[in-house]
């Protein structure tokens, strides 16, 4: 499946992005793609790309990160599990790399399916 493009989540009226930043109408502005030098999402994208490799991830999974003024990136966390609806930051990253919701649900349940049937073949 295809890398989304990264994002930028600008807190528009909090001090952190908390509860109602996230979630209330307004609290958030998305920014894809964000305001970076290409250099800085090149490895945004290499940590990523290897955190979940290091992690045996399989299927999704959302790499928040951090990117200090020096330009410094630094992994904040791995989402296995991230918010899943079409409104959620993981779909719309998805969106906006050309891959619509629904295309994204398909993919995912083949990787999911593909998964099942490579580890029932080891069980025998």
């Amino acid at each position: 499946m295809p890398m989304p493009k990264h994002s930028a989540t600008i807190v528009a009226h909090a001090d952190w992005y908390d509860f109602s930043a996230k979630y209330d109408d307004g609290g958030m502005e998305l920014v894809i793609p964000p305001r970076l030098d290409d250099d800085v999402i090149d490895r945004v994208q290499e940590l990523s790309v290897r955190a979940f490799v290091a992690t045996e991830c399989e299927g999704m999974a959302r790499v928040d990160c951090f990117v200090r003024g020096d330009g410094e990136v630094l992994i904040n966390e791995l989402n296995t599990i991230p918010g899943f609806t079409a409104t959620s930051v993981y779909a719309k990253l998805f969106e906006a790399s050309g891959i619509s919701y629904p295309e994204l649900l398909d993919r995912l349940i083949q990787l999911a399916l593909d998964r099942h049937r490579r580890r029932a073949r080891l069980a025998y």
